[in-house]
């Protein structure tokens, strides 16, 4: 007996199955779901609808067919550009079926213009490549003159680039001689020519700095700088080259190997003429090469950005476990400083308390207290010094007094010296009758003559 047909299948015959339409779908769509990687498709884009929902619908197709597409509203909201029918797009996209109408169709996860998504990924390829190698490397680049002899620009003789560039020597430094060497910029065999006359400018070596230059435009338009023949012609020159290739976002190849890359042609003349009198304008270019620099550093990121999103196949799953390592490696760098901080406090405060012990103030204090101790024990030790050396010298004196002549003169006696020669006379021998003789009383003396002398 058959089943419902909500049922899977049913028998009407033995050894035959047959198939619901809901699940032919259904097997269908995990057969190609499971059968295809996710894959680029280029194409045409046509019939494209933008319901209240958000959800992108439309179809890819070309000169021999088409395929429904499908965008869903968490994918587009990502994107940079505005698709419309017509446009030559890429897309990431992986193979399915719409069960529910039996449509074979593309689930889209990103889309890009593809004309400029080829030449995107050609010009990273080759950035990558170049950069492996060493030309980009800031070692290799030559420093530019500071007073040049001679400049040679390489450009376009009927572009705008070359008139900015004369104007602006012109401008700054008349005297300058300039050397044109006519390229076409822009073509299929731009890059070529423009490398032969960065060879031949090597070659004659009339110029001691070279401008490359042209104006702005499209990545198509600027593509002749993107090749390798010119990069490795621009890595091989010996005298210095400054591009200045399109507008302040445009980035070349070129640019990259380039001993100095400026914004503009006009930055580019700038940066090699001398000027002596613009000092007050150079402030002003300081902000705008900072500006430049934080622009290079965000569009150098974008490429990686975009580049890494291209190789990842599905980038959701992989942040979701970056961010998940980034909170685990924030968790253990809150308890590694935490611990840090800890330790660093206990040994500040040990260290802040050897300080204490040993600061000079404090051994200044100690120092002035045992300097005032000495000084009172000093002054304490003098004083008994002085009071003992007084009654000694008291003593002394007295004794002094006791034995000293003088006062042995106090009590009515005299000393007799004899004029002649001071001699003391202690015998009445010793002087002659009618000599002179001096006698020393305990106050004044007298002269005497002896008149008679009597032994005893």
């Amino acid at each position: 007996m058959p089943e419902s047909p909500a049922g899977r299948s049913s028998t009407a015959g033995i050894g035959r199955e047959i198939f619901s339409v809901s699940r032919l779908n259904r097997d269908v769509r995990t057969l190609l779901e499971g059968s295809f990687p996710l894959l680029w498709v280029e194409g045409e884009m046509s019939n494209l609808s933008r319901p209240a929902s958000g959800h992108w619908y439309f179809s890819l197709k070309d000169d021999q067919a088409q395929v429904r597409c499908a965008m869903f509203r968490n994918r587009n909201l990502s994107l940079n550009f505005t698709p419309s029918n017509g446009v030559q797009v890429l897309v990431r996209a992986r193979v399915s079926l719409y069960e529910a109408r039996g449509d074979f169709q593309l689930i889209v996860e990103h889309i890009e213009e593809a004309g400029f998504g080829a030449l995107q990924r050609a010009f990273e390829a080759l950035k990558q490549r170049l950069a492996s190698e060493g030309l980009f490397d800031a070692q290799r680049k030559q420093p530019l003159p500071r007073f040049p002899r001679c400049a040679g620009v390489i450009t376009s003789p009927s572009g705008a680039a070359i008139r900015d560039v004369l104007t602006t020597l012109r401008r700054r430094c008349p005297s300058l001689p300039v050397i044109v060497y006519p390229v076409p910029v822009q073509g299929a065999d731009a890059a070529s020519q423009i490398a032969r006359a960065v060879r031949l400018a090597n070659v004659r070596a009339e110029c001691d700095v070279l401008l490359l230059v042209r104006g702005g435009g499209s990545l198509e338009d600027l593509w002749a700088f993107n090749e390798e023949v010119l990069a490795r012609a621009v890595h091989a020159s010996a005298i210095p080259i400054v591009s200045g290739v399109g507008h302040e976002i445009d980035f070349t190849i070129a640019d990259f190997v380039a001993d100095q890359r400026a914004p503009t042609p006009t930055a580019a003349a700038e940066l090699i003429s001398p000027a002596h009198d613009d000092l007050a304008r150079t402030f002003a270019e300081l902000g705008r090469r900072l500006y430049r620099s934080v622009a290079n550093q965000l569009s150098a990121r974008q490429q990686r950005l975009v580049s890494a999103e291209k190789r990842l196949r599905d980038p959701g799953r992989r942040l979701q476990g970056i961010a998940q390592r980034l909170d685990e490696l924030e968790l253990r760098r809150i308890r590694a400083q935490s611990n840090l901080l800890r330790h660093a406090s206990g040994r500040l405060a040990t260290l802040a308390a050897r300080l204490q012990r040993h600061t000079p103030l404090t051994l200044l204090r100690q120092h002035e207290a045992r300097r005032g101790e000495l000084q009172r024990r000093l002054h304490t030790t003098l004083s008994h010094r002085l009071a003992h050396d007084r009654q000694r010298l008291a003593a002394a004196s007295r004794q002094l007094e006791a034995v000293s002549p003088l006062s042995t003169l106090d009590r009515g006696y005299a000393i007799v010296r004899r004029a002649s020669d001071g001699a003391v006379v202690r015998a009445a021998s010793d002087v002659a009758i009618g000599a002179r003789v001096v006698a020393r009383l305990a106050r004044g003396e007298i002269e005497c003559t002896v008149d008679k002398q009597r032994d005893e």
